[in-house]
């Protein structure tokens, strides 16, 4: 009887002990992935310099499709919305094919040209980072503010070349 009082007993403590370890080990899980999804809250801690487009600049390029797409992606990271770069690699690549493709005249320089390779680049690396398991927050973060100042620069470029076409220089 005494045995089989301490061998119910054994079995009752070994089950709660493995239950109490499963549950650590599941809020453990639970708390890194939280620590990993990227929030609106860290992303607003990034610092740089937003450029916005200019009122000029806005009428120069009120036509391009494409440039209003990556914007709309801009806010969305702004926001820790990640969703678009998940799996769309295919999407993505045609959105940077149609940025290069329909540029509109009044910004079409050599120097827009670089600043858009370089937005692309930044994108195309947040995208596969976005889609790899194996990336960090900060890593991801890190990302994050280089495709955000590759944004900002790529205004910056465009509200430069619109002022400058708009210097009227006189000639002795």
């Amino acid at each position: 009887m005494k045995t089989k009082f301490l061998s119910i007993l054994c079995v009752l403590v070994i089950s709660i002990s493995c239950k109490k370890k499963q549950d650590l080990s599941e809020l453990a899980n639970n708390k890194n992935t939280d620590s990993l999804e990227i929030k609106q809250k860290d992303i607003s801690k990034i610092r740089y310099t937003d450029y916005i487009l200019d009122s000029r600049a806005q009428q120069a390029i009120i036509h391009w499709e494409a440039y209003r797409q990556v914007q709309k992606i801009v806010e969305e990271v702004k926001r820790g919305d990640l969703g678009f770069l998940r799996n769309n690699s295919k999407e993505v690549k045609e959105l940077l094919l149609n940025l290069k493709q329909d540029i509109p005249l009044e910004v079409n320089s050599s120097s827009i040209l670089s600043r858009i390779t370089a937005l692309e680049t930044k994108l195309l690396k947040l995208e596969s980072l976005t889609n790899l398991t194996t990336t960090s927050k900060e890593e991801l973060l890190n990302n994050i503010q280089d495709f955000l100042v590759a944004f900002s620069n790529f205004n910056l470029q465009m509200n430069k070349k619109i002022e400058n076409d708009n210097i009227i220089i006189e000639k002795p």
